[in-house]
């Protein structure tokens, strides 16, 4: 069976106390029990040369702008919830991330996570609200958060009322969902280095875009 080994492997750090963090703020300014805009659910299924396969869901995905602390005309803010779900066939191991692709007076409704020039940002380096420093015809690549999928297979992450804030943007603001994953039989990421046995699997599947503002 062949092998595949693959250097410079970057994880995406939890963010599981960013979203907490962004609930009590909401609370603050009295956006409450407010319900989000509903977006429709997505499905994927990837195979592999051998039959190997990878499923990904995603439901209950909602989004609504919420006002800025400061009130600034210039700031867009909004809030996003959600379920992202992998499954993936027998003996095969892997990685779910969740990602956001966001853009200033940018559509991204076309623009994929790999887009030349796109802004690289880690929810561990911005604050609790997720201040994004977009300036407009900027476009970011937010890593939310990731989780590895158990020894079944499955591989589940779930936000409730993340908030994203935008001081600089000026117009509107765009963004999707990107929900990646990668896996193979043997999947491993010991020492930085993804390696794995039989077809290296990898998958996007994007949520539909929306705008703020």
């Amino acid at each position: 069976m062949s092998k595949f080994s693959k250097l410079g492997l970057r994880r995406a750090a939890g963010a599981v106390a960013i979203a907490s963090a962004a609930v009590v703020g909401l609370a603050g300014m009295g956006v409450g029990e407010a319900a989000g805009a509903p977006l429709p659910n997505g499905y994927k299924n990837a195979t592999g040369i051998d039959g190997e396969s990878i499923q990904t869901w995603r439901t209950g995905e909602a989004s609504y702008p919420i006002p800025t602390v400061a009130n600034n005309p210039a700031s867009r803010g909004f809030v996003i919830s959600g379920t992202y779900t992998a499954k993936a066939s027998a003996g095969v191991g892997g990685n779910l991330a969740v990602k956001y692709i966001v853009g200033c007076q940018v559509d991204v409704s076309g623009i994929t996570l790999d887009l030349s020039g796109a802004i690289s940002l880690s929810a561990t380096t911005l604050s609790g609200e997720l201040g994004l420093p977009l300036a407009p015809g900027q476009v970011a690549v937010v890593d939310i958060t990731d989780k590895d999928f158990s020894d079944s297979g499955v591989a589940a992450i779930q936000l409730s009322q993340l908030s994203f804030n935008l001081n600089k943007c000026g117009g509107y603001a765009s963004a999707r969902s990107a929900v990646k994953t990668i896996g193979a039989k043997g999947y491993s990421t010991d020492d930085g280095s993804l390696s794995g046995e039989g077809t290296l699997i990898q998958s996007t599947l994007y949520g539909k875009p929306f705008t703020i503002g």
